[in-house]
């Protein structure tokens, strides 16, 4: 058997389309590895703590914030796990958004609770649906998870539906966890506070790392940062960290990357990835216009992250599963079907996730095949 090459518009991983780390991380990995051989405190080395927090109180709005605030885990992922599986009781519900990231509604009913989903529909611009939200908050509601910018749609939610979001959680009781692994990819005019500086007096849980914006996903390196007003969540946040303890430490490779990746040089690298001539921009930009000149596609605007959420006109009963199966056999195009990003397969299953990652002609390429699909379709259905 003799392969073939595979465009992959699939996989949210910046590594390996070839966007490089900044210089400041792969230096201090290079300059740390020894360091690194052994293990860090439960909740991470407290020089990479301190980063964290010094990142939150001066670029992020949240004056509070200290090293005791900040948790280290293998990315997101982990840390998602620990502090759902510290809270939730058997039968506890979780609100989560509908399209949205499959891990919390799957690591939510791994520790025992109940996903519910909250409708955030297209013709909202993959907004929340704020009042569907608070009809859906029942009694054993205890949490409420808000992914912003959003995977997979592209939209980056503003101030006021974030507003929304902590004024029902503050009406509920709930504990907010804003997952903010994309913060820094934002293509809209701000500004783009963190959840927690809308919601002070609550419980909120903000999670970030390096995989999306410092370009190194296999590092697994994440944060939580605990906000909350002075003195609460003791038994919660102390229950976290004895359950962190149990697998000893986060990579401690990882965590020597996150004070030079939180530099001003770091950053400001990434921020170049961003504006016109950086490589996401780019990209993006070709993914936008490719798509407009595509009959049978719509797409609403890529406001953030590196995802296009586009609907697809399809024959009657053609799914995007059916599809996304196809593009890949008969185009070499790994894409994704929207059904795995929710719940309302009426919707979603009509959608594609591609990454806006591949270099703009791979892009463009991918996306005019996409067209030549779904034009194949029309003509096979008359």
């Amino acid at each position: 058997a003799r392969g073939r090459r595979i465009t992959d518009l699939g996989l949210g991983d910046p590594a390996a389309h070839g966007i490089p780390a900044p210089a400041a991380v792969v230096a201090a990995l290079s300059e740390r590895l020894e360091d690194a051989r052994g293990y860090s405190e439960e909740a991470g080395h407290p020089a990479a703590r301190a980063a964290v927090a010094e990142h939150f109180r001066t670029r992020r709005g949240l004056p509070g914030v200290g090293p005791q605030d900040v948790w280290l885990g293998n990315g997101v992922s982990e840390l998602a796990f620990l502090t759902l599986q510290s809270l939730l009781d058997p039968g506890d519900e979780v609100l989560v958004p509908d399209p949205g990231y499959p891990m919390w509604p799957a690591y939510a009913a791994l520790c025992g609770g109940t996903p519910v989903p909250y409708p955030c529909p297209e013709a909202n611009g993959w907004r929340p649906d704020l009042d569907a939200l608070v009809r859906l908050a029942s009694p054993r509601t205890r949490a409420l998870v808000v992914v912003n910018p959003v995977n997979p749609t592209g939209a980056v939610w503003p101030p006021e539906v974030l507003g929304g979001l902590a004024a029902v959680a503050r009406r509920r009781g709930l504990v907010l966890f804003s997952d903010e692994i994309y913060d820094g990819i934002q293509y809209v005019p701000g500004p783009h506070p963190p959840l927690a500086a809308l919601a002070p007096d609550l419980l909120c849980l903000t999670f970030g790392g390096l995989s999306k914006l410092s370009r190194v996903p296999g590092l697994r390196a994440g944060w939580m940062v605990a906000c909350r007003p002075p003195g609460t969540a003791r038994s919660y946040l102390d229950a976290l960290t004895s359950l962190a303890a149990l697998r000893l430490s986060p990579n401690t490779v990882g965590q020597y990357a996150i004070p030079a990746a939180l530099s001003p040089a770091a950053l400001d690298d990434a921020a170049a990835l961003t504006a016109p001539g950086g490589a996401l921009h780019e990209a993006r930009r070709a993914a936008r216009i490719a798509m407009a000149d595509q009959p049978g596609l719509r797409c609403a605007p890529l406001e953030g992250a590196f995802y296009a959420f586009p609907r697809l006109d399809l024959p009657a009963g053609v799914s995007a599963d059916d599809f996304a199966l196809r593009l890949l056999r008969t185009k070499s195009v790994l894409a994704m079907p929207g059904s795995q990003f929710g719940a309302d397969d009426r919707s979603h299953g009509a959608h594609l996730r591609l990454t806006t990652l591949a270099p703009p002609a791979e892009t463009t390429t991918a996306v005019e095949r996409v067209g030549e699909l779904l034009a194949e379709l029309r003509a096979e259905r008359g």
